[in-house]
C-alpha cells in the first residue's frame, strides 16, 4: 500500500492530454460514453449541452449558493477579463471549443467538471473561484445545509467545505463520494497542484494516470495534479473520502 507515498512527477507537462478530446466548438459532448446509461459519461451535469434540455433533464455541475451555469459563467468570464485573455485564447488554450466556451460564460450551457478543471487550470485558480465557496460556518460551529457547492463529476460527488487561505497557497477541503464500478479521468492542474485523499470507507485506486496509488480504509496518498490523474474505485463498495487539494499562487 503506498500510504502517503508521492509519485515522481514527469519530466515536463504536455500541454492537453487528459481533456475531452471533442471538445472542439463543433461537439458538445465527450468523445465517447463510457458511463453508466443513466448519467453522461464525461459529466457530472449534462455534457456540456444546452441548460435546457428535450430528453431527461442533466444535473447542473454544482450545488448551492450561486453555484449553477449563470454564477460559474459570470465568475469564468470575470477571471479571463481580468487577465486580459480573450475567449478565443482561453478556449484554445484549454482545449474546449470556443462555442463552449462562450455558452458557458453566458450561462446557456452547463459545464462537466472536466471543462472547469481545464478552464481553471489555465487560468492558474482553485476550482471554487468558478464553482463559488461555502458560507462561513457559523460561530458554534454548527453543520451548515444551504449554499455549500458540490460538484459532480463522471465518478465523483465532491461537497466543498472550506476554502483556506495562505500567504501564497490556497486549499479547498471536500468531501467526497465515489460510485462503485466508475472512473474519472481529470486533467492537469496548473504547476505545482498537489492532492491528498484520506479514505474513510472503500477501496481507492488515484493518482497520476501512469502511476496510481492505492488506499483503503484509514489510508492517505497524495500526488502532484499538474499531469492527467484518475480516480478508480476497486470492488462493489463505494468509496467515502476527504480531498485537499493545495494550489500554489500564480
Amino acid at each position: 500500500m503506498d500510504s502517503g507515498a508521492q509519485s515522481p512527477r514527469p519530466a515536463g507537462k504536455t500541454g492537453t492530454p487528459g481533456r475531452p478530446a471533442a471538445d472542439d466548438g463543433t461537439l458538445d459532448g465527450p468523445a465517447a460514453d463510457t458511463g453508466t446509461s443513466d448519467r453522461p459519461a464525461a459529466d457530472i451535469s449534462a455534457s456540456d449541452g444546452p441548460t435546457a434540455s428535450t430528453g431527461t433533464p442533466g444535473r447542473p455541475a454544482t450545488d448551492g449558493a450561486d453555484g449553477g451555469a449563470l454564477g460559474i459563467g459570470r465568475r469564468i468570464r470575470g477571471l479571463r477579463e481580468e487577465r486580459g485573455i480573450s475567449l478565443s485564447a482561453l478556449a484554445r488554450a484549454a482545449g474546449v471549443g470556443k462555442a463552449t466556451l462562450s455558452g458557458l460564460e453566458n450561462g446557456t450551457r452547463n459545464p462537466t467538471l472536466e471543462t472547469l478543471w481545464a478552464i481553471t487550470a489555465e487560468l492558474g485558480v482553485p476550482l471554487a473561484m468558478a464553482v463559488g465557496t461555502p458560507p462561513p460556518v457559523d460561530a458554534d460551529g454548527s453543520g451548515r445545509t444551504e449554499g455549500v457547492p458540490v460538484v459532480h463529476g463522471t465518478a465523483v460527488e465532491g461537497t466543498l467545505l472550506q476554502v483556506f487561505e495562505d500567504e501564497k497557497v490556497t486549499y479547498e477541503l471536500y468531501r467526497l463520494v465515489i460510485r462503485a464500478g466508475t472512473t474519472q479521468v481529470s486533467p492537469a492542474h496548473h504547476e505545482g497542484v498537489t492532492e491528498h485523499v484520506t479514505v474513510f470507507a472503500g477501496t481507492l485506486s488515484a493518482g497520476p494516470a501512469g502511476a496510481p496509488l492505492r488506499a483503503g480504509p484509514g489510508e492517505h496518498v497524495s500526488w502532484r495534479s499538474d499531469v492527467p490523474h484518475a480516480y478508480t474505485v476497486l470492488g462493489d463498495q463505494d468509496v467515502h473520502a476527504s480531498l485537499l487539494i493545495r494550489y500554489p499562487r500564480r
